[in-house]
């Protein structure tokens, strides 16, 4: 594929985003706009964003957890420590890597951010719904199939229809690095991160 066809897809994938909430099908920037909403919310009330992904999307949740952190102000977390996960994937199962530390740390309140290119990890699928049980507001992105499980299960499901592992996971970041451009922006004025040596 030549480089001009690659970029094309990416834009016809990312000008396809789709937002469902539990009314329905949403507006983007509006849906954006409440994302952004709810984190100034969790900053100002001193609550926590959790973020959570397999693989590549733990790489992207951990990157944007720095982000959020450094430049928008943000308290963060994710659940990359080695040690954290082989205890729980070894004494309990995989599938509870992220549920069981959201029962003890998350807060009605909080944010999870979901990140999976299938939407159909179960280790993540599992912590979504622990998180809306303990009243945390979650925010998924996921690809590939249109009906994926995850899809169905946060206040605000992000939508790519990425065929591929490469251009969800693209997708999903550009995503993610404009909400965190939305929530710099309400720090500094305007849309340039304090650093430029990233």
């Amino acid at each position: 594929m030549l480089w001009a066809h690659y970029v094309d897809n990416l834009d016809v994938l990312l000008r396809s985003l789709s937002v469902r909430s539990g009314d329905g099908e949403e507006e983007t920037d509006g849906a954006i706009a409440l994302w952004a909403e709810k984190t100034i919310h969790v900053r100002k009330q001193l609550r926590t964003v959790f973020l959570i992904g397999n693989g590549a999307s733990a790489s992207m949740a951990s990157h944007v957890a720095a982000d959020l952190a450094k430049n928008a102000h943000v308290h963060t977390e994710v659940f990359s420590d080695l040690s954290l996960i082989t205890a729980i994937a070894n004494d309990m199962s995989y599938e509870e890597v992220f549920a069981e530390p959201l029962r003890r740390r998350m807060k009605n309140g909080d944010m999870l951010v979901a990140i999976s290119s299938s939407g159909q990890s179960t280790n993540v699928l599992r912590a979504t719904r622990e998180a809306k049980h303990l009243g945390g507001f979650v925010v998924t992105l996921s690809a590939m199939g249109s009906e994926n499980t995850l899809r169905g299960l946060g206040h605000l499901n992000f939508y790519v229809p990425a065929e591929t592992y490469g251009m969800a996971e693209t997708c999903h970041a550009a995503i993610l690095h404009y909400w965190i451009d939305q929530m710099v922006n309400t720090v500094n004025g305007s849309g340039k991160r304090k650093s430029e040596n990233e």
